[in-house]
């Protein structure tokens, strides 16, 4: 510890600060703050800008091309260091802070860390309205920032230098906390930023985080492991969760000592290897019929690590009315939904406790058998949907060529639309933790930054791997100026841009309710007179990405060979069908409002046979 006081501005304070925070990952001290992505306006420049120049070679700051994209970039980071480290993401006040909402959001709905460091009003108020300001004429303290209230786990708004020797060690706290981490807000008005205070020498001092291990609770041990023990047909749903707390060896040891069958949901793909004999494949909405049809038999169901969102959960009607479910969840809020059993604890400590007491307890093997027979016959499906030329060019001979010839270490993301779904159900796991689909609010425009903070993160642990990115039309459309930013900061990215001609999965679903081809794909758009295709290869290429076209899964397998053996982003595009080549088997029920009133009868005939599935919806809550 250190003795006196030093005199800074407020956010000289903030950086010196975020650059003592340490965390032990793997044995090693890291800075836990892994940078930042910043744009500067007005807002943050001038005070924030001063300070995090000093600071550049301890906190690197990324330059951002949009605030939205620096978000997911942040959570692509976060994703791949495990929750262990975080970046901060800095915009000027107004618009800029405004443009960070959605990827709060999907920071929150992923329980992913993530610091916002955001410019604010005056505190004074002297100089109002200012530039940007948005203001309530009945309540001059709220402003856009306060929306962020809504999608954060911490919210503040520092009025005085003093404040942020409280605020920092909470935020901190908060992005660490293995029941409550998600995104932290911190508005930073423009005076306050640059007005001084003399800090204590000692709050500076270096300092080791670890992640705290909480012990589940003895007697809910006892009543889950009474539960299991009376289990016929027992099953585990594997979430992200598991990989989270670094439980996956833990989950596979004990699943093989009790021969207990495992499901991943999406946000828990690559808990186990593809070929591991207790993988029985991905369960729910975009599942497997694998898991599904296990998991409608099921009478006990240990789910480990998840939020048991509807696409797991089938909206309710993957699972049989009186299974039980006992949740191991570090978070209560998970842990008890749906009147589930609730262990709440760490998901390794927890399954190493099970462990314990349930020895010499084994799953009837008549259970084990039926489980694996049903996965031989979902993988042939795969084998057979994702051979080339097996129907119109699709994501699923897509996603096939890419995982047949990419390293075991290299990370797949996707998000949003079709891509979820296919590469849920068709990538086959060569090792564990290398699948972030982000399904969590899937956010289209997710995917390129994403990758591009993932591959920030990869290259900081293994920067002789890649990160490969699945993408459509649509979402690259959205968002992909990352692609700019991956070339500028030399963090290679290799990017499939599968092209279908608009937001083709919500056609389908446009379609599978009874409703007619209406403003999702470009050529059934009213108010397009002629459709226009995109040249997504030369966009591209005038960001400096290598860039090539090409015609199916063969060509684009050889394709991607060639991005692999480059030195910088590579873009390979292909177009696929929009109508038929889709994943048509392994779905879940899934519940969407259909009109209940409608003259069209092709609308009223898919709203019956939705309102039929409703009978296996349980009724817990």
């Amino acid at each position: 510890m250190t003795n006196g006081t030093l005199r800074l501005t407020t956010a000289q304070a903030i950086i010196k600060y975020l650059a003592n925070q340490y965390i032990v990952v793997d044995g090693q001290d890291m800075r836990l703050c892994g940078g930042g992505f910043g744009i500067f306006g007005h807002g943050n420049v001038t005070c924030l800008g001063e300070a995090l120049y000093d600071a550049r070679d301890a906190l690197p700051l990324y330059r951002g091309q949009n605030e939205q994209s620096m978000g997911f970039a942040a959570a692509g980071y976060a994703k791949q260091w495990l929750r262990q480290r975080f970046m901060f993401c800095t915009a000027s006040a107004g618009p800029g802070t405004a443009n960070l909402l959605t990827s709060a959001a999907l920071a929150h709905a992923n329980r992913l860390p993530m610091l916002m460091l955001c410019g604010d009003t005056y505190v004074t108020r002297l100089p109002d309205p200012v530039l940007q300001q948005l203001e309530h004429f009945g309540n001059p303290t709220l402003g856009v920032n306060d929306a962020f209230k809504a999608v954060t786990r911490f919210w503040d708004r520092i009025t005085h230098p003093a404040q942020i020797l409280n605020s920092l060690p909470a935020a901190i706290a908060t992005m660490l906390d293995p029941a409550d981490c998600g995104p932290a807000f911190i508005g930073l008005p423009q005076d306050v930023q640059g007005w001084t205070f003399d800090y204590p020498e000692s709050f500076f001092d270096k300092r080791v985080h670890r992640v705290r291990r909480q012990p589940p609770d003895a007697a809910e041990i006892a009543d889950a492991v009474a539960q299991l023990k009376n289990a016929k047909r027992p099953m585990i749903i594997a979430g992200g969760g598991v990989q989270y707390s670094g439980a996956v060896a833990a989950l596979t040891d004990f699943a093989v000592a009790h021969d207990i069958p495992v499901v991943e949901t999406i946000a828990g793909r690559a808990n186990l290897h593809q070929d591991h004999p207790l993988n029985i494949g991905p369960v729910g909405v975009t599942g497997s019929d694998s898991a599904n049809a296990i998991a409608e038999q099921a009478d006990v169901i240990l789910a480990v690590g998840t939020r048991l969102q509807d696409f797991t959960t089938g909206s309710w009607t993957a699972f049989a009315q009186d299974a039980r479910i006992i949740g191991l969840n570090v978070g209560r809020h998970d842990a008890m939904k749906h009147l589930s059993m609730p262990v709440i604890g760490d998901a390794k400590l927890g399954l190493i406790a099970f462990g314990h007491g349930l020895n010499g307890y084994k799953t009837p093997a008549t259970w084990v058998d039926f489980a694996k027979a049903e996965r031989v016959k979902w993988v042939a499906y795969t084998d057979d949907i994702t051979t080339v030329g097996n129907g119109p060019n699709s994501y699923a001979q897509a996603i096939r060529a890419v995982n047949d010839l990419c390293d075991p270490r290299d990370r797949v993301v996707a998000a949003a639309g079709g891509l979820p779904a296919e590469v849920t159900a068709h990538w086959q796991t060569k090792d564990i933790g290398t699948v972030d689909v982000e399904f969590g609010f899937s956010c289209m425009g997710y995917e390129i930054a994403g990758g591009w903070g993932a591959r920030i993160a990869q290259a900081e642990r293994e920067p002789d791997k890649d990160t490969i990115v699945f993408t459509g039309d649509g979402s690259y459309l959205m968002l992909n100026s990352d692609i700019y930013s991956s070339v500028l900061t030399q963090k290679k990215l290799i990017i499939l841009v599968l092209d279908n001609g608009g937001f083709a999965v919500i056609n389908k679903l446009q379609n599978n309710t009874g409703n007619e081809s209406f403003n999702n794909l470009i050529a059934d758009s009213p108010t397009i007179p002629k459709s226009f295709a995109v040249d997504f290869a030369a966009h591209a290429a005038s960001m400096g990405a290598n860039a090539e076209t090409v015609s199916n899964a063969t060509e684009l397998g050889a394709a991607f060979l060639r991005a692999k053996s480059a030195e910088k982003t590579s873009v390979i595009v292909m177009q696929v069908d929009p109508y038929d080549g889709w994943t048509t088997q392994g779905h879940a029920w899934w519940e969407v409002g259909t009109p209940h009133i409608t003259e069209n009868p092709k609308v009223a005939e898919k709203h019956h046979e939705t309102e039929a599935g409703r009978s296996k919806q349980r009724k817990g809550v």
